[in-house]
């Protein structure tokens, strides 16, 4: 029995729900926030239900998209498909929308589901690396294990069970998702410039620079959970700004401006370099952290995700990715507007702190729900070449 094209391959379910859930659960943090509007949300302080809900929700299903595509071109195996891929969407989905029962559903049943979808995703990125014995994805592996295991961290501080643990589990699940964007960044930025050039073009990775930064954001994790706000926080993420500063040059060439697709991408790297300088100066100065930690999400993580969506969705329903959507442009600046509002402003002009929190919260939900309009169609129908999958 074949599949139904929403559920042909890991993209098309899981950007679906990237998309409608960034729109979702920023018009609810909105209400929640800037509005003053109490809503049912499960036992939890709505600060914290929104962290969560943007890395483990959001983040989360962006990742699970991008690997259920790309490790089955990394490995030459098929990827979960199917019903076996609509049950790992449906765990998610569940998980996020549980909460909105407010006391109604214990809040076991939502970390069950939640910790249900982190598991499958774990278990159906791993085999095709392992049959495959692909050893440069092993990371990847290692990655998904540690997102799994904060998630648990941060139920477990719900519950009590860990003192601490929902500051762990968030700050642990942020820089984690970080990781994985950055490696994946790494890996598919140089080529995606190499393939855009007219003229022969070899962007490499030097080895150091690929073993001094794992090592760097390695420290600079243990830091942050361990030793917040410290000294050596501070110093590895001025290394970290750097290393990756370095790495940006060796990527550079002009051809990066004619594409949106491309732009976007450079410059969500671009500003998650920056924030690593940003998150040094905000120690060393003291500013308000929250500061720095939507340096990260916004400005880069978002832009990063939203990015990668546009091009392989694209890609991969058999669409021009040199002739995207002219539209995507307008997109883009609308959602990099949202995390300078964010981060920036409040640093400029901080007596008006709540309005450009509710800006940057508006300008968020208009640049995914354009996005939306444009690419909800592309995602649900057959691609365009009118071959399966």
């Amino acid at each position: 029995m074949s599949s139904p094209t929403l559920f042909s391959i890991g993209f098309r379910p899981f950007f679906l729900g990237a998309i409608l859930y960034a729109i979702a659960a920023m018009g609810l943090w909105t209400a929640i926030y800037s509005l003053q509007i109490p809503l049912p949300l499960y036992p939890v302080n709505p600060v914290s239900w929104h962290g969560h809900e943007m890395i483990y929700g959001y983040a989360m299903a962006v990742v699970a998209g991008f690997l259920l595509t790309a490790i089955g071109n990394w490995t030459g195996i098929r990827t979960l498909h199917g019903y076996p891929l609509a049950l790992l969407f449906l765990a998610w989905l569940a998980a996020r929308a549980l909460p909105l029962c407010g006391s109604k559903v214990p809040i076991a049943w939502v970390a069950s589901f939640d910790l249900l979808f982190m598991l499958g995703l774990t278990a159906a990125a791993s085999a095709p690396i392992i049959k495959a014995r692909s050893s440069a994805n092993y990371a990847i592996i290692g990655k998904l294990v540690l997102l799994c295991a904060s998630n648990l961290v941060f139920y477990l501080g719900i519950f009590e069970v860990i003192n601490d643990g929902v500051r762990l589990g968030l700050y642990s699940g942020l820089y984690l998702v970080l990781a994985l964007v950055l490696t994946i960044g790494r890996r598919v930025l140089p080529f995606f410039i190499e393939r855009a050039s007219e003229q022969p073009l070899q962007l490499r990775n030097r080895r150091w620079l690929d073993l001094s930064s794992l090592v760097a954001f390695l420290l600079f994790w243990l830091a942050e959970l361990w030793l917040p706000f410290s000294t050596p926080a501070a110093l590895l993420a001025a290394l970290l700004f750097v290393l990756h500063s370095i790495r940006l040059a060796g990527w550079y060439h002009g051809v990066i401006w004619q594409q949106p697709l491309l732009w976007v991408l450079y410059l969500a790297y671009l500003l998650l370099t920056l924030s690593f300088a940003f998150k040094a100066i905000s120690i060393a100065l003291q500013l308000n952290p929250l500061l720095a930690l939507h340096a990260f999400a916004m400005s880069g993580i978002a832009s990063m995700t939203l990015g990668m969506m546009a091009r392989i969705a694209l890609g991969h329903t058999g669409r021009n990715i040199y002739a995207a959507p002219r539209i995507l442009g307008p997109i883009f600046c609308l959602l990099f507007a949202s995390g300078v509002v964010r981060v920036v402003l409040p640093l400029l002009w901080p007596a008006h702190y709540q309005s450009w929190i509710l800006l940057a919260q508006v300008l968020w939900i208009a640049s995914f729900t354009v996005f939306a309009l444009v690419y909800l169609p592309i995602l649900v129908g057959p691609r365009a070449d009118g071959k399966p999958g």
